[in-house]
């Protein structure tokens, strides 16, 4: 037990006079409180260091960028190597590995040890791996680094312990599998060519032994060059000379013929009777044109030759298409008897392999499956049936189908929300798939026995939604929502309205759900929220659609000239709400006013007509942000929902509006600085006044690609299509600032101007000597942005002005550069920030941690802040002490450049609603509304909610701004409560009930609220509750309604926090955070004590940062690839029942019988010879390779196993117990067996005795 003693709160109030960012800050900023009676808290913490580790678990997904293919066809297990070094292994469904090589090569080639439990692997940096598959979390046992030469192909016979592998030069080496050493046998290019030929053959391309004889060796040499050689004489059987570049060779199984791909299109068939000419040569698809010659195609990259004992054989290759016909897509062409199909392919062809019943390559192979790795899926055909259809996919590799831009993480949901989710979604799932079961069914996999309901979202660039179950470390998707559907489809053709449609306007930003309610909302990258109510039945509904103007007008600025030294502040009314139904706004996103700016309209038009909906989440309410005097909305930063109080609140860098969902109005919107009331913690400046406002419609339209230059588009993943920026690089344009609503740009008053050079766009890291030396010093924070808050070029800062959008400029004169600048992130009209394509690497040391944390958080958030992390250093922060030190820059700032226009901008970063205590006098609890902005400022909202059902269907909820004001360093990121008891209060929630069912008229429908109120369980110490605030720099816990500072921990000084949860582990609650720098850490609650900091990710970039997410039950995950899921831990708990969760790759399987060819067929040389490879490669025979050629790396193979053995002693001892009771029960049956054979052999020989005695004397004519 541990007590934490609270002190009198008067110790710990600040005064006017206190540092306001000290930990031990209380009340709103500069009001001194009387010190109320002391109070004693116990909590018991139960959590300690030994119940955190972190570990992977499970990777969901496709494989990222693929490049080889292999499989197993006893264990029928797969594998998948990728260009980043990884190593997918699939079975059945729930077995599903990846490994990674740790020096990150490309992997080239992949070969099973067919039932051996082994794979190897060969990659770019010319190293060949052994994987030992034998144990849950495969691990390499040995590593053969090629010193000289380049490893291009490898061969690896059934049953045979002798790699062959081919090289760059054309030479053969031959490595034993067992010891991973290289033999002294080796197959020299210009021995295996005619010493008359001229030219050196090329790389080997290809490697295989003869099915007829196991002593003969194939090699295929890319220029063309066939050898077969002779392995016990050491010589060439044939050569052949083609005039075509060979892609690939396959054997058919009687091993007299071969077929040849080549690089014009063309399949050869070759006869080993006569190797001077091909037997036969085609082009599938090059047809005879009208001048009697054949159509250019494409090369063929791989051909399989398979033959079937009831039908024709089957030929299958890759590519081979014509030239001619532009727009086709990549084909895989299915050959069988004189039927040719071609099966077009969405992505283009990596690898395939067909699937045969035998692993003899000697015997009648009998495909039934050909399984295709494409680019970006997996597909499996089914070669049984005449219409060739795919296998269902059981895995989920659809994940990326459309780029993903955020995800959401539920541990222990409710029960029934994934059945239901599921039938709802199983009605529309596709048809027209192969009724026969999936072929990739290897390994085993049992439902573990800690396993509990889990649900991951995921949002896509095209505006849908997906479900997933991933209870138990599986993933399977449950239901699809599109919510495009609730938008009219933009209409191109109508002026320049092609140029202004956004090509991702439905992109999902960010989402959030609440399990027990079902109420669920979505906020999009146009600037749109959309709130969904589920229900079992279909119906028809007119989408109720609500637009909010939550924008500073021109009228709430004061110019100098009207009130020149007197601070003045807009007031409050001056941003009320203004709701519009979207019938009074016909003009479509793409119109404008007559004066030629768009103002008041959304960036999307909601349908307008009734639509029937089917069952699952339908839509409820649309909220839209409006255009502003020709400005687009700023993007949506923050969002909660609480389904108890039927409220809706949001903010962006301009305010907050909080949206009564059952009534459909607005019950609040106004601008941050609004929201302070009489308490504002910081003096402020007047106001600058507005420029004469000008169109910026035609620069908004452009998007991101403002932003960067042609000439330095960063390398971009495979959906470059959707997020590549390509527009033109503007110019420079420095000016002064042109309104108080997008403040970004210095002025430039001073007769000295500053020139920067064009490599400020091109690299960040790159800065001109006037900007560098702002580092060190830490200038004005508007300064920041021409630091390292750009990505070539791109203004990223999340913390500092955003960019006015569009604004014609002031140039500095007619030879200084020129700064065009809008404000990044602004919707609409630009591609969507997809998550999976963010690849921007930050710097996470001391010096660069403030430019990193704004590159960071600017993409995180998609739009611009203000945040100053030293506000807390002063009594009371004034931003003329800042400008003096700004002057020093050689720059002088005009006095109508008013930092009062920042903090217009200080956005809203989180919110949560929950019942606390808005002011200090509160006895009791009431509904409030926390809110977090990006100056570390916590305000509480007190709001009155009609408690009777039909007051609240009628009344007005009403909101009081003046609650209180708390301070933290960095930008607010999460609220969490907690009892006095230390235990986690949850939101209340509505209790879900379905809208659309059919009414019983003897019940009525009321609504059912859950509430957990602080003060129910608050027995022993009063009333009050414990709040825990987490910013990016530190952490803190308050004492409700007090407002005093408990504890407080300052989590990082070098770098910054992206994402923190208050989760619950181990029957426990504690804080996980993660930051910039890939620390991942907890901390317990409420005394913040550090229980673990892992450097989990060296290098962090925008796609992790955007899509990290903690959960419940001490788990997380990330986007760890554009295609990949990565789910981690960080409980000693599931780390120790992990190995249990995983599946088994290896399965004991006796290897099938070779057919008996029979004896006439043997004797006419049909059989196969077999030979001792060990005589040949053999040290004895062969002896050593140079040691100069490769070098053997032994792996961790054996440590690893000897660590899972460990990891899970009680469950090792258990099965070892049983498998020696097992050993002991075969040792006896085997005794006894011996026994009986020792007795039937003693009668035997004493029968054999007596009849040598009884024949002894006989002739050989009386037999």
């Amino acid at each position: 037990m541990k007590k934490f003693r609270k002190v009198l709160d008067g110790l710990t109030t600040s005064s006017p006079g206190a540092t306001v960012g000290s930990p031990s800050c209380g009340s709103a900023a500069g009001t001194p409180t009387a010190a109320p009676t002391p109070k004693e808290i116990d909590v018991q913490e139960t959590l300690v260091s030994e119940n955190f580790q972190l570990c992977k678990t499970v990777r969901h997904g496709f494989p990222y960028q693929p490049t080889a293919l292999a499989f197993d066809p006893v264990q029928k297990i797969l594998a998948i190597g990728s260009r980043s070094g990884g190593v997918r292994i699939l079975g059945r469904p729930g077995v599903d590995c990846y490994c990674q090589h740790e020096s990150g090569a490309a992997v080239l080639q992949l070969q099973f040890l067919i039932n051996e439990g082994a794979l190897v692997s060969a990659c770019a940096d010319d190293t060949l791996h052994l994987w030992n598959l034998r144990q849950r979390r495969p691990a390499i046992l040995h590593s053969l680094k090629f010193n000289r030469e380049r490893i291009t192909f490898c061969h690896l016979p059934f049953q045979s312990k002798w790699l062959y592998v081919g090289t760059e030069r054309g030479n053969t080496h031959i490595v034993n599998i067992e010891s991973f050493v290289l033999s002294g046998y080796v197959i020299m290019w210009n021995k295996a060519i005619e010493l008359s030929t001229k030219t050196h053959p090329g790389p080997v391309v290809h490697l295989s032994d003869s099915p007829k004889d196991e002593g003969k060796l194939l090699i295929g040499f890319e220029s063309g060059t066939i050898v077969q050689w002779d392995l016990r004489g050491k010589k060439a059987d044939f050569r052949i000379y083609y005039d075509e570049a060979i892609h690939s060779v396959s054997w058919h199984h009687e091993g007299k013929q071969f077929m040849c791909s080549h690089s014009d299109g063309s399949l050869t068939l070759w006869n080993l009777r006569n190797t001077t000419k091909p037997f036969q040569v085609t082009f599938p698809h090059g047809k005879i044109q009208k001048d009697a010659r054949k159509e250019s195609c494409k090369p063929i990259l791989k051909v399989e030759y398979k033959t079937c004992r009831n039908s024709e054989p089957f030929v299958i290759f890759s590519g081979g298409l014509s030239y001619d016909k532009a727009g086709r897509r990549p084909a895989l062409t299915i050959m069988h008897g004189k039927a040719i199909t071609v099966l077009e392919m969405d992505y283009p062809i990596v690898e395939f392999m067909v699937l045969c019943e035998t692993p003899y390559n000697n015997e009648v192979q009998e495909p039934y499956a050909v399984v295709v790795l494409l680019e970006k899926d997996l597909i499996v055909v089914d070669l049984t049936q005449s219409n060739y259809p795919v296998f269902e996919n059981p895995y989920p590799m659809d994940i990326h189908e459309s780029p993903v831009t955020c995800t959401a993480y539920f541990a222990d949901c409710p029960p029934d929300i994934i059945p239901i989710l599921y039938s709802i979604g199983a009605k529309h799932k596709k048809t027209g798939y192969s009724q026969k079961e999936w072929p990739i069914s290897g390994g085993t996999w049992t439902l573990g026995s800690h396993t509990y309901p889990e649900i991951i979202i995921t949002g896509h660039a095209d505006g849908s939604i997906k479900f997933w179950d991933a209870s138990a470390i599986t993933l399977q998707m449950l239901y699809k929502m599109k919510t495009s559907k609730v938008f009219e489809k933009p209409k191109p053709g109508e002026g320049r309205a092609a140029e202004l449609v956004e090509e991702d306007p439905f992109a999902i930003q960010m989402v959030s759900w609440c399990p027990q309610s079902r109420m669920f909302c979505v906020v999009g990258i146009s600037a749109h929220i959309i709130l969904y109510r589920f229900s079992k039945y279909d119906a028809n509904t007119q989408i109720v659609s609500l637009e909010v103007r939550l924008q500073c007008d021109s009228d709430d600025v004061i110019s100098p000239s009207e009130n020149e030294n007197n601070p003045s502040f807009s007031e409050p009314s001056s941003h009320s709400p203004q709701p519009h139904h979207q019938h009074q706004h016909p003009a479509s996103p793409g119109s404008r006013t007559p004066e030629g700016i768009k103002d008041s309209i959304p960036c999307l038009k909601v349908k307008d007509r009734a639509v029937r909906v089917p069952p699952g989440y339908q839509s409820e309410l649309v909220i839209q942000l409006l255009w502003v005097d020709g400005e687009p909305p700023q993007q949506i930063t923050s969002l909660d929902i609480n389904s108890a109080y039927g409220l809706l609140a949001f903010g962006n860098c301009n305010g907050l509006a909080v949206v009564d969902y059952l009534q459909k109005t607005v019950i609040l919107c106004m601008s941050t600085l609004d929201l302070y009331g009489s308490t504002d913690p910081y003096q402020r400046l007047t106001r600058s006044p507005r420029r004469n406002r000008q169109s910026t419609s035609e620069f908004c339209m452009r998007g991101l690609s403002n932003f960067y230059s042609d000439s330095k588009k960063r390398i971009r993943t495979s959906y470059q299509s959707l997020t590549e920026l390509t527009d033109n690089q503007q110019s420079i344009d420095m000016e002064r600032n042109k309104s108080p609503t997008s403040v970004c740009v210095c002025s430039v008053g001073s007769p000295v101007p500053v020139h920067y050079p064009t490599s400020l766009h091109n690299d960040p890291r790159v800065l001109p000597e006037p900007v560098a030396s702002l580092r060190a010093s830490h200038c004005s924070p508007v300064f920041y942005l021409l630091d390292n808050d750009h990505v070539n070029g791109h203004c990223t800062s999340p913390t500092s002005q955003p960019c006015s959008a569009g604004k014609p400029r002031i140039p500095m004169g007619p030879e200084g550069p020129r700064l065009t600048r809008r404000g990044p992130g602004r919707p609409p009209f630009r591609k969507a920030q997809s998550a999976a394509c963010m690849e921007i690497s930050l710097p996470v040391s001391h010096t660069e941690g403030h430019a990193s944390r704004r590159a960071m958080l600017q993409q995180l958030h998609g739009v611009t802040m203000y945040s100053h992390d030293e506000h807390h250093s002063t009594t009371s922060y004034c931003w003329s002490d800042r400008e003096s030190r700004e002057n020093s820059f050689t720059r002088s700032r005009s006095s109508s450049v008013s930092s009062i226009d920042r903090d217009t901008k200080e956005a809203v970063t989180t919110l949560q609603f929950g019942e606390s205590y808005g002011r200090k006098n509160d006895v009791l609890p009431t509904p409030c509304l926390w809110v977090g902005t990006s100056l570390g400022v916590v305000l509480l909202i007190p709001m009155s909610i009609p408690t009777d059902q039909e007051e609240r269907m009628e009344e007005p909820v009403t909101m009081g701004v003046s609650g209180a004001v708390l301070m933290l360093k960095g930008s607010v990121l999460r609220f969490s409560f907690l009892d006095c008891m230390g235990a986690l209060i949850q939101p209340p929630y509505e209790v879900w009930r379905d809208h659309n069912a059919p009414e019983d008229p003897d019940r009525l429908r009321r609504r059912k609220l859950v509430h957990f109120s602080p003060s129910s369980s608050q027995d022993a110490c009063g009333d009050g509750h414990l709040a825990v605030v987490c910013s990016e720099r530190q952490a803190k816990v308050f004492l409700m309604p007090s407002q005093s500072c408990l504890f407080v921990h300052n989590i990082t000084e070098s770098s910054f926090v992206l994402r923190a949860d208050v989760v619950s582990v181990c029957n426990s609650v504690c804080l996980a955070c993660f930051c910039a720098n890939g620390h991942v850490m907890t901390l317990s609650l409420p005394s913040l004590r550090p229980l673990m900091d892992v450097n989990y990710l060296p290098l962090t970039d925008m796609r992790i940062a955007r899509t990290f997410y903690f959960t419940n039950g001490g788990q997380a995950l990330y986007l760890s690839s554009p295609t990949e899921v990565q789910r981690i831990t960080y409980s000693q708990e599931m780390c120790d029942n992990l190995q249990e969760m995983l599946g088994e790759l290896f399965t004991p399987i006796e290897t099938p019988e070779a057919q008996n060819r029979g004896f006439l067929k043997g004797f006419f040389g049909g059989n196969a010879h077999t030979f001792d490879r060990e005589e040949l490669f053999g040290e004895a025979a062969a002896g050593k390779a140079s040691r100069s050629l490769a070098q053997h790396i032994p792996g961790q193979g054996g440590v690893e196993g000897m660590k899972v053995a460990a990891s899970g002693v009680v469950g090792e001892l258990a099965r070892a117990r049983i498998a020696l009771d097992e050993r002991g029960q075969r040792l006896g049956e085997l005794e006894e067996r011996t026994a009986l054979m020792m007795t039937s052999a003693e009668s035997f020989s004493k029968h054999a005795h007596e009849l040598m005695l009884k024949c002894k004397d006989k002739k050989w004519y009386q037999f």
